[in-house]
């Protein structure tokens, strides 16, 4: 959940970033912002399904928004190439990897998209804010990179169904004592989140009585809740996971209360982005998301990357 597109700065800023819905506003890398083109091609071997998306690990539940009483139809793709877009850093949705190539949630399930309708790929990396109109304007095809589905993206792009959900989470140091977290319950308590987002208005509209304490990015927040300096982070609880899960917070916090999935704030939900209008390929990304679920190659993806639960 993540995102909000807009054309004014002060919306664009306003992101839900990623379960996800939908997301933080982050630092960009600069100079990939005329976009950095990478084949995906095919995916690699994925691990055989043991079972559906909803049961595949007990105790992490796997995003699940697949009827399979209602199979989608193979919609008649008459494409040699799809160009993907995603956006060059958003861990671990979407990202640089370590030889320089696009890596990450999306990338993967991008590949594995592409598998499964049996279609050559490109990856373009692009900022965040010019993916609506290099949609638009035909310099893509597709963009995966976390979009929240709003009612005000709707009006300029269509989304496939979606296939996460955006999930806001507080994270505190261990052993701070705060295993629920209510407005009655923060007062004066000092609370890190990156300013301009959609998490930092969540808080200002309901927890008027903390202390608000906004960074300009995710990992300016992190370090302030390692280091002590603030109580509480509040962010994205996708790129939370990430982080409590990897090396650079070594061990240091845990999530705390939540999760908080407020749709007016966070979104409906995260879907691949299409033109206005193209529902040819809108209807082939909801066949193959069915698919990838229905094997049981979406829940292998997502415990590969949360196995710390977002929720």
């Amino acid at each position: 959940m993540r995102r909000q597109t807009s054309q004014s700065t002060s919306r664009l800023r306003q992101i839900a970033r990623t379960l996800d819905q939908k997301r933080v506003k982050i630092a960009l890398l600069a100079g990939l912002a005329a976009g950095l083109v990478g084949a995906i091609g095919g995916p690699g071997p994925l691990a055989p399904a043991t079972a559906h998306a909803q049961t595949a690990s007990p105790g992490l539940p796997i995003p699940g928004f697949w009827d399979p009483k209602r199979r989608p139809e193979r919609p008649d793709l008459r494409l040699t190439l799809i160009r993907f877009m995603s956006e060059v850093d958003y861990p671990p949705f979407n990202y640089a990897g370590p030889d320089g190539n696009p890596a990450g949630f999306n990338i993967d399930l991008a590949r594995a998209i592409c598998d499964e309708l049996k279609i050559a790929c490109t990856i373009q990396m692009r900022r965040f804010d010019t993916l609506v109109e290099s949609l638009t304007e035909n310099r893509g095809d597709a963009a995966i990179a976390s979009i929240a589905v709003m009612p005000e993206t709707r009006k300029k792009i269509d989304f496939s169904d979606p296939y996460y959900r955006p999930v806001a989470r507080f994270a505190a140091r261990r052993g701070a004592g705060l295993d629920t977290v209510l407005p009655e319950r923060v007062e004066g308590k000092k609370i890190a989140v990156v300013a301009g987002t959609a998490h930092e208005a969540y808080l200002k509209a309901l927890f008027t009585e903390a202390e608000l304490k906004p960074y300009p990015t995710a990992e300016d927040a992190r370090a302030a809740l390692q280091k002590g300096e603030v109580d509480l982070l509040f962010g994205d609880g996708y790129g939370l996971a990430f982080w409590l899960n990897g090396a650079d917070a070594g061990g240091c916090c845990t999530f705390v209360g939540g999760p908080f999935v407020e749709s007016r704030y966070f979104g409906e939900g995260v879907g691949i982005a299409v033109k206005k209008g193209n529902d040819q390929l809108r209807m082939a990304m909801n066949w193959a998301l069915f698919r990838l679920w229905e094997k049981g190659k979406f829940a292998d993806l997502w415990l590969k990357y949360f196995p710390i639960n977002p929720f």
